[in-house]
């Protein structure tokens, strides 16, 4: 009997998969664990390796195609076996959906649509509720006219388009209201209220349209989601990284020795656990019912790819000494620049760094990683003359002294609801006290 293929499930929280390209074509050879098909999450992008050896009979689903977990998707077998049933409906797997229900469970309530749509996903439930979108009204483009996320996008983007083009109404123009509610004309000019609506792009001679990779629309939709979630405020504190800059220069040939690259990045993260254990409100997320204070530290760091960014998580990173955050910065350095790493190490963070300074940036103002409560971001370590007192430092007769040392710019980004300015400036000088300290 052939060998079932299903959409594997490629987290604890992803109920679907989209088939991004089949690396074998029907009737080919295919041997157990040689890589047979490409899947797209939302989280991220893996090949899924072949269960079993035979030929690949029969491929239910095309590229393109958004399915659940646990459906057909591929047959393999020898030439002239029988063939399984193709999928006929999409009933919800019985996987967690990050509420403690099972999908199945969420299903009507996060759809919130008619039961004629068919099933609902949770992603594309809740980008619909963010967005206000009446699911009645999109077009279906996955199988047998199942909603899928990017349809959903291509809605949001089209509405928006016929919005900019239409003339924006004045408050008392809107439906519903009346005169009765008509303000009393300004004495000076205004600005018009079409020049307030956000217009398309003219496209001018040359110009050039770019498309949007699946990674750059999501990430645009990450990064306008949170800045309308949370207050964001940033603080910048600079930092003396001589004594760290020794201990790396010391420890780099042993840390070698044991396969590990020894750089700057796990120094950072280390000082970061250690002031979010002094700090417990920075690893935390804003919730209606109160602040959600994290048992564990994961903390994410940020990895440029070719085509994007995505953030691997370091799971309970305060149970790893140097060496051990070390290789897992490598590791998962490593295999995100391969497109190798599983949805789940994409998942769960509490906090994140982001080291743009690797392109020679000094300080920035990174935009959070919801639903966390703050980033760090960590500039280019340069040289700078530093003053040095053996006195008191702001005392004009103090025992001043110039020198040149390593400095280092932090920029932390917190949700001003869950942290003030005082909490959140304690939770920096944390850090830099621990790397300025380093022994």
């Amino acid at each position: 009997m052939p060998t079932q293929v299903t959409m594997p499930q490629l987290g604890e929280s992803v109920v679907e998969g989209t088939i991004t390209k089949w690396l074998v074509k029907e009737g080919e050879p295919v041997k157990k664990y040689d890589p047979l098909l490409e899947v797209a999450t939302d989280k991220v992008d893996t090949e899924v390796p072949s269960p079993a050896d035979g030929v690949l009979l029969k491929i239910y689903v095309a590229e393109g195609e958004t399915v659940q977990v646990g459906t057909l998707i591929a047959a393999i077998g020898e030439p002239g076996e029988a063939l399984p049933e193709g999928p006929t409906t999409e009933a919800a797997p019985a996987t967690p959906s990050g509420d403690g229900q099972t999908a199945a469970e969420a299903k009507p309530a996060a759809a919130e649509a008619p039961s004629d749509l068919g099933f609902i996903s949770p992603v594309v439930a809740k980008l619909a509720a963010e967005h206000n979108v009446d699911l009645s009204k999109v077009k279906g483009t996955g199988l047998k006219g199942r909603i899928r996320k990017k349809d959903v996008l291509a809605y949001i983007e089209q509405r928006e388009k016929e919005a900019a083009a239409e003339p924006a109404l004045a408050p008392w123009e809107q439906p519903g209201t009346g005169e009765l509610f008509k303000p009393t004309p300004p004495l000076t000019p205004t600005e018009p209220a079409t020049a307030r609506a956000p217009a398309a792009t003219a496209l001018q001679e040359g110009d050039r349209v770019a498309p949007l990779s699946r990674m750059r629309r999501l990430i645009a939709e990450h990064m306008v989601q949170s800045k309308r979630t949370s207050p964001h405020v940033t603080t910048v504190f600079d930092c003396d990284m001589t004594a760290v800059v020794r201990h790396l220069y010391a420890k780099r040939d042993s840390f070698a020795r044991d396969g590990v690259t020894l750089t700057f990045t796990p120094y950072f993260i280390a000082a970061i656990v250690a002031a979010l254990k002094k700090h417990p409100y920075a690893n935390s997320s804003w919730s209606e019912e109160g602040i959600v204070l994290h048992r564990d530290i994961n903390v994410g760091m940020a990895v440029a790819i070719d085509d994007g960014l995505i953030v691997p998580v370091i799971k309970q990173a305060d149970s790893l000494n140097l060496l051990g955050l070390a290789r897992a910065v490598n590791d998962l350095a490593q295999r995100g620049r391969a497109g190798k790493l599983k949805p789940d190490e994409l998942q769960g963070g509490t906090f994140t760094l982001t080291n743009h300074g690797v392109s020679g940036s000094l300080f920035a103002t990174p935009i959070i990683n919801q639903p966390q409560t703050g980033i760090l971001g960590v500039g280019k370590i340069h040289k700078a003359p530093v003053v040095v007192s053996r006195g008191h430092a702001l005392l004009p007769d103090a025992d001043d002294a110039i020198v040149i040392r390593p400095i280092v710019y932090l920029s932390f980004s917190f949700d001003h609801r869950v942290l003030d300015g005082a909490t959140a400036d304690a939770f920096v000088a944390s850090v830099k006290e621990k790397l300025e300290n380093w022994s």
